[in-house]
C-alpha cells in the first residue's frame, strides 16, 4: 500500500513537470515572437534606410529608428531566454547590435525569427 501511495506521489510530481516545462516553453516562444515583432520593425527601418534618393540625414534618422526598434526587442528577448535557454542566441544578437552593426546581424535575426513565428519553433 504504501508503495502504491509513492508511486502515486512520484507519478504526480513527474506529471506537474512535464505541465510546468511545457507552459514554460509556450512562454519562451511567446516572448520570442514578441521580441521578433521589434526586430521585424528595426529591419523595416534599415531596409529603409538603405534606399537611393534618401539624404544622410534621413538614412541617419531611420537607422537610428531602427536600433531603438531593436532595443525594445531586448526584454521580451530576456524573458524568452530566462524561461529557456534555447532563446539565448536571440538575445545575444540583439544584444551585439550595440556593438555590431545592425546591417551585419540581418541575416542571423532573419533566422532566428523565422524559427520563433514558424509552427514548430525550436532552436
Amino acid at each position: 500500500m504504501a508503495r502504491l501511495r509513492r508511486l502515486r506521489v512520484v507519478t504526480s510530481l513527474l506529471g506537474a513537470a512535464i505541465l510546468f516545462s511545457a507552459c514554460g516553453t509556450g512562454s519562451a516562444v511567446a516572448q520570442a515572437r514578441t521580441s521578433c515583432q521589434f526586430v521585424h520593425r528595426a529591419l523595416a527601418l534599415q531596409a529603409k534606410s538603405d534606399q537611393a534618393g534618401l539624404s544622410a540625414d534621413e538614412r541617419a534618422t531611420l537607422r537610428g529608428r531602427a536600433m531603438s526598434e531593436l532595443l525594445k526587442a531586448t526584454p521580451s528577448a530576456a524573458a524568452a531566454t530566462s524561461s529557456d535557454g534555447s532563446w539565448n542566441p536571440l538575445m545575444t544578437t540583439i544584444s551585439e547590435a550595440e556593438r555590431v552593426p545592425l546591417v551585419n546581424l540581418i541575416p542571423a535575426l532573419t533566422r532566428l525569427c523565422q524559427v520563433a513565428d514558424s509552427s514548430s519553433p525550436y532552436l
